[in-house]
């Protein structure tokens, strides 16, 4: 066992951040990398090998360099620190908190939080349309709208456009109460939720009524041509090749699309082919497009849904290799069969 003592400074505001209530994010530290942590007169020590003990600095170097920030540290951060330690990556967390979105309308900065979405706010910058391809939780959506927010405050566009397709998940619009607006309302909540969120209910309605920020299910763009406009298509894994064609063909001059969307969960009839599915393998290889993959490392919702998105992933996994092996031994008793009645 080797032992560093007084790794770092850490004053009583930033231990208590640092370490969490009751200590939870130093007993999950000392957990995962198999070290003691000893915390007295703002002084930090570290029991354990030597590269666990170098391993724990490194997290809570980061850690504290965050909390100094004023940041309000999080079990997603200490996660993530965890991790990006394994591959020598932890002050990457740091680098990432350098990048400042936008702010909400209480003044919340909206940052990036993992090296995926870092990497995804880097393509909508550097590029006209982006897709982005990702499980439920890893900001898809809000930081596209976060993006489109910034844009439309600093003039680079004259109006944001959210659109979705207004797919049944296993209900039917038609027993739905109300007018077809307030059909598809449901379908839109999670935008409009974002939207009052980043920008204000006032603003947001100010705008809208003005034209300048249209929310809307995706049958309404066919037809038009959108210029000067940030057009962000959520849950795209419903559309149909046909409707992404359409969508896709409405850019005019001026304008960036980002397309969101989880191929895990898509709610097309069965035999449907996903139209984000279908243009990813198309338009992969095209100047101005990119495609952002993120994955279950890049959660930042409640630390159970990342465990949830792992398990399903190793489950389909599992599940398809069990499907490869049975086909394969089904055509190879056919074969046999054959081969009997040949002899």
């Amino acid at each position: 066992m080797s032992e560093i003592g007084n790794m770092v400074d850490m004053e009583a505001e930033h231990g208590a951040n640092v370490f969490g209530s009751m200590d939870q994010f130093a007993k999950k530290i000392e957990k995962t990398l198999h070290v003691s942590i000893i915390y007295r007169d703002s002084k930090v020590k570290i029991v354990g090998g030597p590269t666990d003990v170098k391993r724990c600095q490194a997290v809570l170097s980061n850690l504290l360099e965050l909390s100094k920030r004023g940041n309000v540290i999080t079990e997603q951060n200490v996660d993530y620190a965890l991790a990006l330690t394994y591959e020598d990556k932890t002050s990457a967390i740091v680098d990432i908190d350098n990048e400042i979105i936008t702010r909400t309308i209480a003044g919340k900065p909206i940052k990036p939080k993992t090296l995926g979405q870092k990497e995804y706010i880097d393509s909508i910058k550097n590029n006209t349309i982006v897709f982005s391809i990702g499980p439920a939780g890893t900001g898809k959506t809000y930081l596209a709208m976060a993006m489109a927010i910034e844009a439309f405050k600093n003039n680079e566009v004259n109006r944001i456009i959210l659109t979705r397709p207004a797919i049944e998940a296993g209900e039917n619009l038609g027993f739905l109460p109300g007018d077809l607006q307030s059909k598809v309302d449901p379908y839109l909540r999670p935008l409009y939720d974002a939207l009052y969120q980043i920008m204000g209910a006032d603003s947001f309605l100010h705008n809208s009524e003005k034209g300048l920020i249209e929310v809307a299910p995706l049958a309404y763009m066919r037809g038009r041509t959108l210029d000067n406009a940030f057009i962000i298509l959520d849950e795209a894994q419903n559309t149909t090749p046909a409707q992404m064609k359409m969508f896709l063909t409405r850019i005019g001059f001026g304008s960036k699309i980002v397309i969101t969307g989880d191929l895990t969960q898509k709610d097309l009839p069965r035999g449907v082919v996903s139209g984000l599915e279908t243009a990813v393998k198309i338009l992969d290889n095209i100047e101005g497009i990119r495609v952002s993959k993120l994955t279950n490392k890049d959660v930042v919702r409640h630390p159970l849904v990342q465990q949830i998105v792992k398990a399903y992933e190793d489950y389909e996994v599992k599940h398809s290799k069990n499907d490869s092996t049975f086909k394969k031994n089904n055509q190879e008793n056919r074969g046999n069969r054959y081969d009997r009645k040949e002899n």
